[in-house]
């Protein structure tokens, strides 16, 4: 943290005014911003991300999306950090600060669990469409905003044809995948699931346990989807135990058909991660698009 940064942070007006930050440390696993822990003198600790205003936008977003999961979250069982203000330029920086959390390998069943509830009772109070009301990000690539009563549809339009366009940049053709997007979009209308807000982004480094065995959700791409695409993506590389999966089937069982929508969920991040950082993603998604043609077309 440059010492421009971090004199601004406790300034008059600044965001911890008045404190003193007696040290900090660098946090490892931003590749766009960096992380701090700071340790103040009087005893309180934050997380503090920060960049150029070019990840302004990025990290409004992910404010954003915490503010929205706390809403739903049950903190008995499910943590989800609170933006401790909002994100602000300070000088030529932005900054997202939030508060410290002590992470641990415990078991997974209260995230598990509070994850289903967090999905049970945001459907109960869903918005009647599936979307977002505003542009975001899905890792450092876009998620745009956007809404639609068709769950096929917005599944399509907002979230595998834009990836797809960007995707022509390395070689994929779109015109010849727009049979099996058509043939996705009505597979997954029939399906017809409840709006529920989901997480988005649900890999094992954005899900961790407390030293009390309550869940944390952190950097979330969040929007209004089925349930069924966080559950899918926590299959994707891997981390969740099997206490996770079944205290969550325990309060949302899934229905017998999930397993055939995995795939089609996943491939989203497939060509996220492909347009993002090339090498093997970009061959595990011409893969995954033969394989959903051979079994949809």
């Amino acid at each position: 943290m440059n010492d421009r940064l971090r004199r601004a942070l406790v300034a008059d007006g600044g965001p911890l005014s008045g404190a003193v930050i007696q040290r900090l440390s660098g946090v490892s696993g931003g590749c766009i911003h960096q992380s701090w822990r700071l340790w103040l003198e009087d005893g309180r600790s934050f997380f503090a991300k920060a960049g150029d205003t070019s990840v302004e936008a990025m990290l409004a977003a992910e404010a954003e999306g915490l503010t929205s999961l706390r809403q739903w979250a049950d903190p008995a069982l499910l943590v989800v950090p609170e933006p401790l203000m909002p994100v602000q330029r300070l000088g030529s920086d932005v900054v997202l600060l939030l508060p410290w959390l002590d992470l641990s390998a415990g078991d997974q069943r209260q995230l598990g669990k509070g994850l289903a509830l967090l999905h049970q009772a945001s459907a109960a109070d869903h918005p009647g469409r599936f979307g977002w009301s505003s542009d975001g990000f899905i890792g450092a690539g876009p998620q745009p905003g956007g809404w639609s009563s068709s769950w096929g549809e917005a599944f399509v339009e907002l979230r595998l044809r834009p990836q797809i366009r960007l995707a022509a940049g390395w070689g994929l053709q779109a015109e010849e995948l727009e049979p099996l997007l058509q043939s996705l979009g009505s597979r997954l209308d029939l399906h017809q699931p409840l709006p529920a807000l989901i997480h988005g982004d649900l890999w094992g480094g954005n899900a961790a346990v407390l030293p009390d065995s309550r869940g944390v959700l952190i950097d979330p791409a969040v929007w209004w989807a089925d349930r069924e695409v966080d559950l899918a993506m926590t299959r994707m590389f891997g981390g969740f135990s099997r206490s996770f999966y079944e205290a969550y089937e325990q309060v949302e069982p899934l229905p017998a058909t999930a397993e055939s929508r995995v795939e089609i969920y996943n491939l989203y991040h497939l060509i996220n991660h492909a347009n993002l950082f090339g090498g093997s993603y970009q061959n595990q998604t011409i893969q995954s698009l033969k394989y959903l043609s051979s079994q949809i077309l």
